[in-house]
């Protein structure tokens, strides 16, 4: 499908390790990003490798400034931009909102949107053909709380993924003539270990039969819809966000 450059932020783990195996299986070379799990991060890198694929690992953390053009730096040595999908994203602990610290808000905000700002400036500034770009294509993962506000457990997280949904309908609009496509994935409840960093590791067990079709989702299932929104399949879609939630 192409032969160009991929950048995953928070890509060991998760949504983003499924992403980054899907990406490579399409012919996309690979760049993605991680903060503390590098043995993780090498074995994506082996297993991508041993596809036939091309990976970089780049440890940075999309909440610290400087490691941001840091990471597309690093990109531009496989090849030329052309995807971005911010995926990076920390949630916490259950709590309301009258429990809830400025140094909580600072992380949250500061990693799931300041850092999603940042990277998709970087991606803008390489792909757009107002700078001399090929164009592109920009994913950006968002959550079904930002529909449902999360209440009682974390509307702090919901309202950060709230603030992706309108950066994808702004830029969207920005870029559209540009070149470059940006859409959101929002996923329900899905198998991932960012339940467990919020402190309730058992959440899915106890949410899981509550979603129509009665279970959670799987990683691999978002990376489907997000590789069909950079694909050339997803060509008239931009400024749109797919709810891929089992119908919650």
């Amino acid at each position: 499908m192409t032969d160009k450059v991929l950048v995953v932020t928070g890509g060991s783990r998760g949504i983003g390790r499924a992403v980054a195996l899907r990406a490579a299986r399409a012919g996309w070379r690979v760049c993605f990003s991680y903060v503390a799990a590098k043995d993780a991060a090498d074995s994506l890198v082996r297993e991508i490798e041993d596809l036939g694929g091309t990976a970089l690992a780049v440890r940075s953390d999309v909440a610290v400034e400087a490691d941001i053009p840091a990471l597309f730096e690093a990109a531009d040595g496989l090849g030329t931009l052309g995807g971005l999908v911010n995926n990076a994203g920390v949630v916490d602990h259950a709590a309301r909102v009258d429990e809830m610290t400025f140094a909580r808000l600072h992380r949250m905000m500061t990693t799931n949107v300041v850092g999603s700002f940042l990277c998709a400036g970087e991606a803008v500034r390489r792909m757009s053909t107002r700078h001399g770009g090929q164009g592109g294509v920009i994913v950006n993962i968002s959550s079904v709380a930002a529909r449902l506000g999360a209440p009682n457990q974390y509307v702090d997280y919901a309202a950060s993924k709230g603030a992706i949904d309108t950066l994808t309908t702004g830029l969207a609009g920005e870029v559209a003539a540009e070149g470059i496509r940006v859409n959101g994935v929002a996923p329900g409840l899905i198998e991932t270990e960012i339940h467990a960093s919020g402190g309730q590791p058992d959440r899915l067990a106890r949410l899981g039969p509550t979603v129509p079709m009665k279970r959670a989702g799987t990683a691999d299932e978002i990376a489907a819809a997000v590789l069909w929104l950079l694909s050339d399949e997803a060509s008239y879609a931009t400024g749109a966000t797919l709810t891929v939630s089992g119908g919650r």
